[in-house]
């Protein structure tokens, strides 16, 4: 698999981290942040080497900042530094816009700098899934889904046409997820797991 595909794969721990800022939009730091996915059980230790699991623990939460950074805009604004992060409602000032230019938002948005192969990559991200999803109560898992009864019907629970193209399947799957994350202003639990294991099934479809 080409690791340059995986620059554009959603990290699962953007989930659980919506429901924690909004309940405490302010005063979090990167290590107060992973102590609080551990007591959910969603984020393990990731290498039996101390300096190694920092950084990968480090990757994975300023990876997931960054893509909800770009996610929440226009409406709020979420700082993603690593000893200060917060979420705001963004005041449209030059101060709270995305730097693309950015070099460590452009590294840390980049798997191939988590320091492993592109398939190692998608075993991770596949664990963090099936623990979010137990987390949420997932009436189903993605992987005991029928492939055999095709794309037609998880395109429709994405509200997109049977030709959509991976992009536009991806780019609607964020939208759909961020309306109905149930932390979220007029959320849904249930429209967002259906529309978690609709991505997830078409995604090991693709």
């Amino acid at each position: 698999m080409d690791l340059d595909k995986y620059t554009e794969y959603d990290n699962p721990l953007i989930w659980p981290i919506i429901s924690l800022l909004q309940a405490k939009p302010t005063g979090w730091m990167i290590h107060t942040l992973a102590d609080a996915l551990r007591q959910q059980d969603i984020l393990e230790t990731l290498d039996d080497d101390p300096e190694k699991d920092l950084f990968k623990r480090n990757f994975l939460l300023m990876n997931a900042l960054y893509q909800l950074q770009e996610m929440l805009l226009p409406k709020q604004w979420l700082q993603a530094q690593a000893m200060d992060i917060r979420l705001s409602h963004n005041l449209a000032s030059d101060h709270n816009q995305i730097d693309v230019d950015d070099p460590l938002r452009s590294y840390y948005l980049d798997w191939r700098n988590y320091n492993t192969d592109a398939e190692a990559v998608k075993a991770l991200l596949s664990s963090f899934w099936r623990r979010y999803q137990s987390h949420i109560g997932s009436s189903q898992s993605a992987s005991s889904a029928s492939i055999s009864s095709g794309n037609h019907q998880d395109l429709a629970i994405l509200e997109l046409p049977a030709d959509a193209t991976a992009s536009q399947i991806r780019r609607q799957w964020r939208k759909l997820a961020l309306r109905w994350h149930p932390d979220r202003p007029n959320g849904d639990a249930e429209q967002f797991r259906k529309v978690c294991e609709a991505w997830q099934r078409l995604g090991s479809r693709f």
